[in-house]
């Protein structure tokens, strides 16, 4: 095996490492909206994961830019709502575009003809288009701080209010998502990203 030590690698080799390792990874595709002006910041994030089922909460890592939050990061903190779309290969190419770099006085949405839809428990507009999507609050952030104290990652651990599902990938009598029909997009390492593959059944022992 081919071995590096992580105290000895900088942050972009780090994150190569990891997002190659770690993959494939769920893209959470968020809409939130800047408290002041009221604009609707949408982008996607791929460190992002369900915490607990019990409680249902899920997570998302942003990464900061010259020791500056990014737009999602500072409207979840100040507002404490945002909207999760699970991205589909049918959005695929408009979510590749609103990862772009804007201004915050910039609306992602500018980028696309996406369409949006009010939400019923949170501010932030939802998108009609994602075949999934889940109105979120903020439970609790956490920021991430290197060896000199510099912040340099905010965790959002954000409560799930709403499930929409879209007709075509859920089974109503035993409410069951249908993967093969949603076929779920996947990010991997670089500017590569994977779609659903083989699907196989494997029981787990008692």
């Amino acid at each position: 095996m081919i071995h590096f030590s992580a105290a000895d690698l900088g942050a972009k080799q780090n994150y190569k490492f990891l997002t190659g390792a770690v993959s494939p990874r769920p893209i959470a595709w968020i809409t939130t909206q800047n408290k002041e002006s009221g604009i609707v910041n949408l982008a996607p994030f791929s460190f992002f994961t369900v915490v607990s089922s019990d409680l249902p909460y899920v997570l998302i890592a942003t990464t900061r830019k010259n020791g500056q939050k990014k737009d999602t990061a500072n409207n979840l903190s100040q507002t404490k709502e945002g909207v999760i779309h699970v991205v589909d290969e049918n959005v695929l190419h408009q979510m590749n575009e609103t990862a772009a770099n804007l201004k915050p006085d910039e609306s992602e949405l500018s980028l696309s003809n996406l369409t949006t839809i009010k939400s019923q428990s949170v501010t932030p507009p939802g998108l009609s288009d994602p075949l999934i999507r889940l109105e979120v609050t903020l439970q609790q952030e956490i920021s991430l701080s290197d060896d000199t104290g510099t912040i340099v990652s905010d965790l959002f651990i954000l409560k799930v209010l709403d499930y929409y599902f879209s007709e075509k990938i859920f089974d109503v009598d035993k409410e069951y998502i249908l993967s093969e029909k949603l076929r779920p997009v996947a990010r991997l390492a670089g500017n590569n990203y994977a779609l659903f593959g083989e699907l196989f059944t494997l029981i787990r022992p008692q």
